[in-house]
């Protein structure tokens, strides 16, 4: 049996309302579950947007029920039928099919339930990423990632920015050596980009202004924890002619603000699915110095010099504390000092007082989501800087050529999209947020 179809001409449920009772559509999906009870049968089909009852009666016409009933589950399939109210229905209607045409049978058995109530560890379900995001909890998840993606990209459009890409095969690395993955570049060695940082502080020297990139990065961390992978997507923002790191803060608070607005207004449907009842924050962010941060983790039992960045209990506990003083989920860290950020060539140094940098990280309820902070613009400052940090300058000569000619004061901040995800749905391993993730073990799919 063939039918006439088209990406354009199928029906999609979202699209079915009361208006639609009585008449004829086509969808495709696949077949989740069939439930037949001799003289009538119910076929679960689950398509982009949800999961719809046919119903097929033996009597109206034999040959097709008995084929719709013997297809496996899993199998693809576009139907027409007419759309009928039934209350008893999860949807509140129901097709009653008058054709149908298999565009795929599954073979059996399937790698991966998706309707089964049993659950499978995290290895399986990535081993089986295809199939494991047909279940419509899972699928949410990039959904929801996508609208906070338009709801990141529309903010950022408001505001006159614009979208660039830099190199993701670069000559050298942007914050350190040990976390960067070599690679052959025609008989040259060059490696995978762990952040565009210095392409985008270049970009402040061409009268671009305002400039952000959502792009993947690389870093060869030998972590294997549930919040590190080796490719993940980063937001990377950088702005001219800021007086201090605050400017910075404001269009952090701004842009995570209108984003999770956007979210929820615009993935109602898949926060719902997952259950999360998400709240848009309310702007100013609280600030909190570090030197604030190391005496509460003293009071917690945990010692913390005043010259160490926080590990990730630190994080936690001060997250902790944030959400029962002050009913809080996003705050600013600030003042970090110079011995934490030393390592960042380019933070600026306060000049009240050199021992702290402008730099600041951005907590979501324990989770550091973004680092930022004002960038040193001048020339002879940034050079002692990176001699500071035993960096060859000739290996930078591309990166310092711009500081030469006129570069404004400028500053930005990069922020890890996954972890925005996991932090916003309560995900506990952030390689569910990766359609296809990559750590130390994981190479395939």
């Amino acid at each position: 049996m063939t039918l006439e179809y088209g990406w354009r001409a199928l029906t999609h449920l979202s699209e079915i309302d009361e208006s639609k009772y009585g008449g004829t559509v086509k969808l495709g999906g696949w077949i989740e579950d069939i439930r037949n009870l001799g003289g009538i049968a119910f076929i679960q089909l689950r398509g982009r947007d949800g999961v719809l009852q046919v119903t097929a009666l033996k009597k109206e016409n034999e040959e097709l029920f008995k084929s719709l009933t013997a297809l496996p589950r899993e199998s693809v399939i576009v139907v027409e039928g007419k759309v009928q109210e039934n209350k008893e229905a999860k949807l509140g209607f129901e097709i009653l099919p008058s054709q149908f045409e298999v565009l795929s049978e599954a073979a059996t058995p399937l790698p991966l339930g998706v309707a089964d109530k049993v659950g499978a560890d995290l290895d399986t379900r990535l081993d089986n990423r295809f199939m494991d995001l047909r279940k419509p909890e899972h699928s949410a998840i990039f959904k929801v990632r996508s609208a906070l993606l338009e709801g990141i990209r529309g903010y950022f459009s408001k505001e006159l920015f614009i979208e660039v890409h830099t190199p993701k095969i670069v000559a050298a690395g942007a914050e350190g050596g040990s976390t960067l993955f070599p690679i052959q570049y025609f008989g040259t060695d060059a490696y995978l980009a762990q952040s565009p940082q210095l392409y985008k502080q270049m970009l402040m020297a061409t009268g671009f202004e305002r400039i952000y990139e959502i792009a993947p990065a690389y870093r060869a961390e030998k972590s294997d924890t549930v919040r590190h992978i080796a490719e993940f997507t980063s937001l990377d923002v950088e702005i001219a002619f800021i007086k201090s790191s605050e400017d910075v803060m404001d269009c952090i608070q701004e842009l995570v603000r209108d984003t999770v607005a956007f979210v929820k207004e615009n993935a109602s449907f898949e926060l719902g699915l997952l259950g999360i009842d998400l709240v848009t924050p309310e702007i100013p962010f609280r600030r909190i110095t570090h030197a604030e941060c190391v005496d509460i983790l003293k009071e917690k039992g945990e010692g913390l010099s005043p010259e160490e960045d926080l590990d990730t209990v630190g994080e936690k506990l001060i997250g902790e504390v944030m959400k029962e003083k002050h009913g809080i989920d996003f705050y600013f860290i600030t003042d970090f000092p110079t011995a934490v950020k030393g390592g960042t060539f380019y933070a600026m140094r306060k000049a009240e007082d050199p021992t702290l940098t402008g730099y600041f990280d951005l907590g979501y309820a324990g989770l550091e989501l973004v680092s930022g902070g004002q960038r040193e613009h001048r020339y002879d400052v940034l050079v002692e800087q990176m001699k500071e940090n035993n960096l060859a300058l000739e290996d930078f000569e591309f990166y310092l050529s711009a500081f030469r000619y006129g570069m404004p004061p400028h500053g930005g901040f990069g922020l890890g999209i996954e972890r925005f995800i996991q932090n916003m749905l309560g995900i506990s391993n952030i390689r569910e947020t990766v359609l296809f993730p990559r750590d130390r073990s994981r190479l395939v799919p």
